[in-house]
């Protein structure tokens, strides 16, 4: 069964993924799952998005980036 999560309102794409994963840049694995929500920018209450299955969710930083960016980005 594949997991969802119910928005509140005022809620938008990368607060969600930040509040799920910890990091706003995984909001592209969030809206790839949820191509039929794309119209909203700002949520309103009741809004069921489905969530990636967790190997699908791929890290932000590329392994191929310099020790020090992937610092800044919390990796």
């Amino acid at each position: 069964m594949q997991k969802t999560y119910t928005t509140i309102s005022g809620q938008t794409w990368d607060a969600i993924a930040y509040a799920l994963y910890g990091n706003e840049y995984y909001c592209t694995q969030l809206m790839d799952e949820n191509r039929d929500k794309l119209d909203y920018f700002v949520f309103p209450d009741g809004i069921v998005l489905k969530l990636p299955e967790q190997d699908a969710i791929i890290s932000p930083v590329s392994a191929n980036y310099p020790k020090w960016r992937a610092l800044l980005n919390g990796k």
